[in-house]
């Protein structure tokens, strides 16, 4: 359904993207995983003709984006980082709005809306002004405009971002019933719980390059079984930590954010590994928190794969070109006169 070759893009000297290659096969989710600034924003906005490759091809269910991306757009949903709704419209207005500039009919607008506004529990909000909704709403709002169009590919840049658990856990549910329905999901999250439940296959990009693919429990089996997780009551001291466990099992890594030092047990038995890290920090005097041994986590896998642990990931600033210029003042105002005059239209 989705099929990337050879994609490259820089700004300037930054070379955002550099060779990317990806496949998504239909009725899936794809998870999109990395640091900040590592691209992902960037191939969100090629696929969705927002942005044009310096080379390389992508192509939506065989439609060039590049080269058709009129005939692109018909085929994808689109939600952003932030909810791009009209506060000043109504949550209906705004689905009603979405589905004339897809070229519906007013009544076929009005029932996909009603649709919408039904699957994302949002009927006894219908005819409030977006204003009074909350994040969370919004965020679902949102959502349902880019699913309007009833599109085969629905596009998610970190869609949940800033919400409380428990929306984010409705939107969960919500994608899983669309993809059990054939939408295909293109998933970009800085959540690798998120990844961990919802994708099939998850890719991680990092520098702009792809570094690793696989399931969650492929890319989990890298870290060759147990973790033996080090927390220090000193983060001052991880390097040294780090510098006496090598050799012990598999490569040390530091987690500054957590103050944690994460030891892969790979081919030893785990609590081999525990016991002869317990002797050698008492041996050394150095006081722990907590030492523990657990199963790899996709938040283990990153962190061995980029560097970072998944709470260094905020939303990205090189490359975020689809939400940051959406956000000046200026394009905002332009957005809503534009709403306006197309639900006035309508």
């Amino acid at each position: 359904m989705i099929e990337v070759r050879g994609l490259a893009k820089s700004f300037g000297n930054t070379k955002a993207l550099t060779g990317v290659d990806l496949v998504v096969e239909p009725g899936t989710v794809h998870g999109l995983l990395g640091p900040n600034g590592a691209g992902k924003t960037t191939l969100v906005r090629i696929l969705a003709t927002l942005l044009r490759p310096d080379s390389g091809s992508a192509f939506i269910n065989g439609v060039d984006v590049v080269a058709r991306p009129n005939k692109a757009r018909e085929l994808i949903g689109l939600a952003g980082q932030y909810a791009a709704v009209d506060e000043l419209l109504t949550g209906r207005e705004n689905l009603e709005m979405v589905g004339r500039l897809y070229g519906l009919s007013r009544k076929e607008a009005r029932v996909r809306a009603t649709d919408a506004l039904e699957r994302l529990t949002l009927t006894d909000a219908a005819n409030r002004p977006v204003k009074t909704y909350s994040g969370g709403m919004r965020r679902r709002l949102d959502l349902g405009a880019s699913l309007v169009g009833r599109p085969m590919v629905l596009i998610l840049d970190e869609p949940t971002t800033g919400l409380d658990p428990r929306t984010r856990a409705q939107l969960w549910d919500f994608i899983t019933e669309l993809v059990r329905e054939g939408t295909t999901v293109l998933l970009t999250t800085q959540y690798l719980e998120e990844a961990d439940i919802l994708a099939d296959r998850i890719m991680v990009l990092d520098h702009g390059r792809v570094i690793a693919e696989g399931t969650a429990d492929e890319l989990k089996a890298r870290q060759g079984g147990d973790v033996v997780d080090v927390k220090a009551e000193d983060p001052a001291m991880l390097s040294k930590i780090a510098e006496m466990l090598t050799g012990i099992a598999g490569t040390p890594q530091i987690d500054e954010r957590s103050g944690r030092v994460l030891v892969p047990v790979g081919d030893r038995r785990g609590v081999d590994v525990l016991t002869t890290v317990a002797l050698t920090m008492s041996d050394h005097d150095i006081a722990l928190d907590d030492l523990a041994i657990h199963r790899p986590s996709l938040d283990d896998v990153f962190l061995a794969l980029t560097g970072h642990g998944a709470a260094d990931v905020e939303t990205e600033d090189s490359d975020s070109e689809l939400d940051g210029v959406d956000s000046t003042p200026q394009n905002r105002r332009a957005r809503r006169r534009a709403a306006k005059s197309a639900g006035k239209a309508a």
